[in-house]
């Protein structure tokens, strides 16, 4: 099992290294999740990945945001520049990018960023056919979850067994773009979780959970099907990075981790301790918790002192085989590695020279401290005429030798070409459709519309109804969280496929594949993250009908995407600011509150956000903005279609919504513009 860690920088990735990692992942000057860390220049990525594959460490490349079409290129570059080197693997989240990559540069390994939201078996199987050659899956599964994951498809899976963990799913986290306009989606996440927010007899702050700890339970994982156990942290200390990998490299390598090593990584960072809650099927309070000021002073700089030592040195873990021949007048020495490099290093005899015997040959040229290899084999004359000064001179120059061959390797193949624009799309006119939480919000006013957008789990006696009353087609929307539940939602959609409802609305990737494999019409919805015209070009192939853009681009970027799909908008509508599976409900002392209504935080300006269940949660929670977002009265272009999203209104406010957009009546409650005037950062 890989032990995979983080490193922020270069003094990070030397503590990984040297405390035992088999791979790391990292970022370059853009494109990356963690914009925030210290990250590397090209300059600095050409050195890491040399230092790293000497020392047979792989290294795996992050470009997991999402982009805008005036990124793209520059996205290719980068890659581009990746594979020169060449790095082990790139992590992607923009699709647009990755059907890019994976049409200019078949041979790169892509690993999906669990950005990409895969948490189910048919969304995973759909990434493998596409090309990934592994999948970095959701937080939240459990470890019967990544099981049933791993009977189904062979690609490989990547879990994170150690670190921080986010209240939302990863890639489906709004709130800091909402709140703030620096999106997570693009590596710049402000942390809005971490603030105040209380919920009915909770702890305020009840969108805080505590990190994750898996490390003496690692061969779990490996049980489970996961060949990489990811360590979170690129924004963290080298002394924890060193600290976290030393632990799991024990682990994995089924020796007892000490007590004192994980008391020190408890202390170096950690919050009101650690949980297993999600590999264990155990979420409620337990999971919640916080930075406390015993977690920050415990973090001492003895603490840190004593976790320096985890790195100090070369880690010996490389076997080399030394030949040493004496011939004529010269001494030759060959170091030779198990992948077929070979170094040579000669000298010729020093004048009345000294012979030393075998033995001391072989002890002299077995001290290979201070490097990454050990001798595992050393072979010499029964007499050579060298020194011991001269011997180790032969013994450095040989292994610096094996250990530059070791750091090069032939550059990926890249098709290198510009991206060929597609003229900007040409919308017919907005048709308007809205989606509802339940069937009891649909108004008269929805007779008008285009389509009606529904819950998967809307009884089919209220669906045949609206169609009996008159009321547009309806889509069905399949749930965004579907973690162990693939066959429950594909038993539900077969049965309204019998019943004659084939339009089905999907929000994450699992979706997607549902409808592939059930025959059934896809809608793409805005969770679906798509932000540039390659992304909307690679639903078009997997067969989607229509899309719902991000509601992360401007009004003016959404206008100026090209290609034929049909796209749309949100006009009206609480945004969802996360999609969560440990209901922040839950963080009270009665545990779930199996709310009949939707339920609400409070932030600490006394704003309310609702928060809204599926299925009593199987099916996610959700959590949304504070106000609505309405774009009535401003310029919709470039899109074929607006959504209108009503979450707790009841009716007649649904109605008056409707009426309000058409110019019958004006809109009297408080509602925001969102990020359609300026977008994100």
């Amino acid at each position: 099992m890989e032990v995979l860690a983080p490193a922020g920088g270069p003094e990070a990735l030397q503590a990984a290294v040297f405390a035992g990692a088999d791979a790391v992942y990292l970022g370059g000057p853009a494109f990356g999740a963690r914009a925030s860390a210290k990250n590397f220049s090209r300059e600095e990525l050409a050195q890491a990945v040399a230092f790293c594959r000497a020392r047979g460490v792989r290294v795996h490349v992050t470009v997991n945001t999402l982009l805008r079409d005036s990124e793209l290129e520059e996205a290719q570059g980068f890659v581009e520049f990746l594979c020169s080197l060449p790095v082990d693997a790139v992590l992607v989240q923009d699709m647009g990018l990755f059907a890019l990559l994976r049409e200019r540069a078949p041979e790169l390994p892509i690993h999906c960023s669990t950005q990409m939201s895969l948490h189910t078996p048919a969304g995973v199987r759909l990434m493998h056919g596409l090309g990934a050659s592994r999948v970095v899956l959701s937080r939240e599964l459990s470890l019967e979850e990544i099981a049933a994951i791993s009977r189904e498809c062979p690609v490989e899976l990547e879990a994170f067994v150690h670190g921080a963990l986010c209240m939302s799913v990863s890639g489906q986290c709004y709130f800091s773009a909402l709140l703030g306009g620096r999106s997570g989606n693009r590596g710049l996440c402000a942390q809005t979780c971490r603030l105040p927010f209380a919920a009915p007899g909770g702890t305020g702050h009840d969108l805080s959970l505590k990190d994750l700890s898996f490390i003496p339970e690692v061969q779990e994982l490996e049980k489970a099907g996961v060949c990489s156990a990811k360590i979170e942290g690129r924004m963290k200390r080298p002394e924890y990075v060193a600290a976290a990998v030393s632990a799991c490299r024990r682990a994995v390598d089924g020796e007892e981790v000490p007590e004192d090593l994980l008391e020190k990584l408890e202390k170096v960072f950690s919050r009101s301790g650690f949980t297993q809650g999600y590999l264990r099927g155990q979420r409620g309070r337990g999971m919640f918790g916080v930075r406390t000021k015993e977690d920050v002073t415990g973090a001492t700089g003895k603490v840190f002192a004593s976790l320096r030592g985890l790195y100090r040195g070369e880690r010996q873990s490389i076997p080399v085989r030394l030949a040493l021949e004496a011939e004529g007048g010269s001494l030759t020495l060959a170091a030779c590695d198990q992948d077929g490099h070979e170094a040579r290093a000669s000298a010729a005899v020093e004048e009345g020279a000294a012979c030393l015997p075998r033995e001391r040959c072989v002890q002299q040229l077995g001290k290979t401290g201070g490097t990454p290899f050990f001798a595992e084999e050393v072979k010499a004359p029964e007499e050579a005429p060298v020194s011991v000064a001269g011997l180790n001179a032969l013994r450095r120059e040989a292994l610096g030798e094996l250990l530059r061959l070791r750091g090069t390797r032939k550059p990926i193949p890249f098709t290198v070409g510009p991206i060929e624009p597609l003229p900007r799309h040409k919308a017919a006119g907005l048709g308007l459709r809205a989606a509802f939480c339940r069937v009891g919000q649909v108004c008269p006013e929805a007779r008008d519309l285009e389509a009606l957008l529904l819950p998967l789990e809307t009884p089919l006696d209220s669906l045949k109804r609206l169609a009996e009353e008159g009321y547009p087609p309806v889509q069905l929307e399949l749930p965004r969280a579907m973690f162990g539940q693939e066959d429950a939602v594909r038993r539900e959609m077969q049965q309204k496929m019998d019943a004659g409802f084939q339009d089905f609305v999907c929000g994450n990737l699992g979706a997607v594949a549902l409808c592939k494999d059930l025959g059934a019409r896809a809608h793409g919805g805005f969770s679906l993250n798509i932000t540039n015209t390659q992304s909307l070009e690679f639903f078009k192939g997997l067969g989607l009908a229509d899309a719902e853009l991000s509601f992360e681009i401007a009004g003016r970027e959404a206008a100026a995407l090209g290609g034929e799909l049909p796209r749309g908008v949100m006009l009206y509508g609480r945004q969802a600011a996360m999609l969560t599976r440990n209901c922040p409900l839950a963080n009270s002392k009665k545990g779930c509150l199996h709310c009949k209504t939707p339920g609400s935080l409070t932030d600490r300006m006394g704003k309310s956000f609702p928060v809204l269940c599926r299925k009593g949660g199987r099916w996610g929670v959700e959590v949304f903005n504070s106000v609505p977002l309405w774009l009535g009265g401003l310029p919709v272009e470039g899109v074929d279609f607006g959504i209108f999203r009503f979450t707790v209104e009841e009716k007649a406010e649904c109605g008056q919504v409707l009426s309000a957009f058409c110019g019958k009546v004006s809109l009297k409650s408080l509602y925001t513009r969102g990020l359609w005037r300026k977008g994100v950062e």
